[in-house]
Formats: structure tokens, C-alpha cells, sequence
């Protein structure tokens, strides 16, 4: 689809973001449909198909920015998701209520997700892109990190103390309702193609928006885009909040930015090599100092309290204004 002026282009991006957030919903619907139907334990649906659902938008967007030769919307799409996730998403919860930080969050996922940081920013530092053998070691450690998730949750279930966020994506598992296999092949493949337009709208319409405004593709990807595939991680995030499921909200977003760095950039980058330019490299370096900040106040009060969030709100605001005058 080719974008011919700039209300066509706003009207696309609004699409886009539309076809991805509810192709997303009605994919995961059908998934999961079909995995109960196949007597898949509703704690594994509710740790996989459930808990990525909301970073779909990211992998269409990021995937078809790499295929159309916009490597900069691809990789600061993710990026730019990552710190909205980190400081806005978590930082807008904390606000609502402060929310309580899960040991095995502190203790293994937001260093895991430091790790895939720091291992995206010394690849792309030393290199310029993320490749094809980067990108198979990317979605290696997504593997080894969905695995190690699936077996923490089994032992957790099986020794009785499986944690808040365990037991509400279990809840939310089993709360799907089971379909006709029919109609959920309809949801699998309406939702597939719904993502995959998607992801095309809001590409094209990035682009457009760069070229018209004079202004980088990095730039866009960072703020609009990102925000916008960022959105199911916010509602599912303050909802959470709101329902006081605290360490639910911590965990979905942490969850969120390590499927965004492996399994997102590792994909786009085994399609098509991601080239990283040294704008990219100082985001990475932002979003490792973030995480950094995260996982100290995680660890030293257990808790992401209202000063905390007000402080990472403020910090995120505080890189907008850099990204936009840099």
C-alpha cells in the first residue's frame, strides 16, 4: 500500500496499531483454544501463548521493518518498547499502587533481561549489526529463557507456591473459552493477517511520517511506534495494578522486554541482518542503565513505590526530550 499524504499516513498508522492489538487478541484466543482443546496444562498456555501475546505488535512491526529494508525502525521499535515498558508502563503502575517485586523477578528475570542487553549493546557495538549467528544466539537464550520459566512454574505448581503472577496467568488460561476447531483456525489465521497488515501499516506509515517531518526513522520508532505496540503491555499492566495483582504487572513487562530483545531481534535478524548505528548503541546503553535502576530499587526495597515511579517517569521524559534534540 503506498501512502500518498499525511492523513493517509496518520489513518495507516491508526489501522496498523488497531490490526495488531486486536490480531493479537484473537490469535492468542485461538491458540489457546486449540491448546486446551489438545489437554495442554493451562499453566503452560498462560506462560506462553497468553504471556507473549502482548508482544506480537512488536514481532510484526520489527520483522517487517527488517524484510523492507528499515533497519532502524526495526531495532529502535524494540528498544524504544523496552524503555516504555521499564519506565512508563512500570512507572505509571507504581503511581496507581506500589507494586511488590517477585524474588525470582529480582533474583533471575531482570538480570536475564540485563543480560540480553548488555549482550545486544557489546554485538552491536563491536560489529554494527546484529546477524544471522547473533541473531540464532538471540533466539537460543529465548528458548533456554521459556524454558527455564515453564520449569520454575511446573515445580512452583507442584510444591504449592506458585507465585501471583503465576496463578493469574493459570486463571486466565483457563478462563479462554474452548471453540470449534473451525472458528479457532479462523481466529489463528484473521489474527495472523490481521498482525501481518499491521505491522505493514504502521511501517509504511512511519516511513512516511520520517521522510515528511525530516526526521529519522530511529526517531519515529523510538516514540510513536513503540508506544503504540507498547499499549497491550500498558492495559495489561495497569489493570493489574488496579486489581492490586502487583507482581504481576512487574513480571508481564519484564517478560515482555526479553522477548522483545531475543526472540523479536533474533527473528528479524536470522530474515534479514539488523544494522546497528551508534544512536542505537547509546539507546542500549539507556536501556541497561534503566534496568539497572529497576533491579536496584526491586532489590533494595522489594517494591517499585510511588517515589520510584514518579523518578522513572520522569527519567523516561527526560530521554524523550534528548532523543528529539539529538
Amino acid at each position: 500500500m503506498i501512502v500518498q499524504n499525511m492523513w493517509m499516513a496518520v489513518g495507516m498508522l491508526v489501522v496498523g496499531f488497531v490490526l495488531l492489538i486486536k490480531g493479537a487478541d484473537f490469535f492468542v484466543e485461538g491458540a489457546s483454544s486449540v491448546a486446551k482443546q489438545f489437554k495442554i496444562p493451562a499453566l503452560i498456555i498462560g506462560m506462553t501463548i497468553v504471556a507473549l501475546g502482548t508482544s506480537l505488535p512488536e514481532l510484526s512491526v520489527s520483522v517487517s521493518a527488517s524484510l523492507r529494508g528499515s533497519n532502524a525502525l526495526a531495532i529502535s521499535n524494540v528498544l524504544g518498547s523496552n524503555l516504555f515498558n521499564l519506565m512508563v508502563v512500570l512507572g505509571a503502575s507504581a503511581l496507581i499502587i506500589p507494586l511488590a517485586v517477585d524474588d525470582d523477578v529480582v533474583k533471575k528475570d531482570l538480570p536475564f533481561s540485563m543480560l540480553a542487553a548488555l549482550l545486544l549493546l557489546g554485538i552491536g557495538a563491536a560489529t554494527g549489526k546484529i546477524g544471522f549467528v547473533a541473531g540464532a544466539i538471540f533466539l537460543g537464550l529465548f528458548i533456554f529463557f521459556i524454558g527455564s520459566m515453564l520449569r520454575r512454574g511446573m515445580k512452583a505448581r507442584k510444591e504449592g507456591r506458585e507465585s501471583e503472577a503465576q496463578r493469574e496467568e493459570e486463571e486466565e488460561a483457563e478462563e479462554i473459552r474452548i471453540l470449534p476447531v473451525w472458528l479457532s483456525l479462523i481466529f489463528i489465521v484473521g489474527g495472523a493477517t490481521a498482525i501481518k497488515f499491521g505491522g505493514d501499516f504502521v511501517v509504511d506509515s512511519a516511513v512516511f511520517i520520517a521522510k515528511f517531518f525530516g526526521v529519522s526513522e530511529t526517531l519515529i520508532g523510538l516514540t510513536i511506534v513503540a508506544c503504540g505496540t507498547s499499549l497491550p503491555e500498558l492495559a495489561t499492566s495497569l489493570a493489574a495494578a488496579k486489581k492490586n495483582e502487583l507482581d504481576m504487572a512487574v513480571g508481564n513487562a519484564v517478560g515482555s522486554n526479553v522477548f522483545n530483545l531475543l526472540a523479536i531481534l533474533g527473528v528479524a535478524a536470522v530474515l534479514s541482518p539488523v544494522a546497528m548505528t551508534m544512536e542505537n548503541v547509546i539507546d542500549a546503553i539507556v536501556l541497561l542503565v534503566s534496568s539497572g535502576i529497576v533491579w536496584i530499587f526491586s532489590k533494595k526495597q522489594g517494591k517499585l513505590d510511588r517515589k520510584a515511579g514518579a523518578l522513572m517517569i520522569g527519567l523516561y521524559i527526560i530521554y524523550l526530550v534528548y532523543i528529539c534534540i539529538r
